[in-house]
């Protein structure tokens, strides 16, 4: 069963209460999205960290429930 945006935003929000999510479904088919990750928690991380903290959030659901995620990540720009 495929996933929605909405369960995607949520699990991550869940695991990095202060991340600004942005998901997007790349083929309108409920299986292929990106996410648009920013968050101050990735501050002083490599991207690969950043990015296992957000697959940590996902909860295994990689591969199963969805199948493609093409992913970015950041810090917020400092003002």
């Amino acid at each position: 069963m495929a996933m929605s945006p909405a369960e995607i935003e949520g699990l991550i929000k869940q695991a990095i209460p202060d991340a600004q999510v942005n998901i997007e479904d790349l083929r309108g088919d409920g299986d292929h999205y990106a996410a648009y990750v920013v968050s101050p928690a990735f501050k002083g991380k490599t991207r690969v960290q950043q990015h296992q903290m957000v697959y940590q959030a996902l909860q295994g659901r990689m591969g199963a429930e969805l199948h493609a995620l093409a992913l970015q990540t950041s810090v917020p720009a400092e003002s």
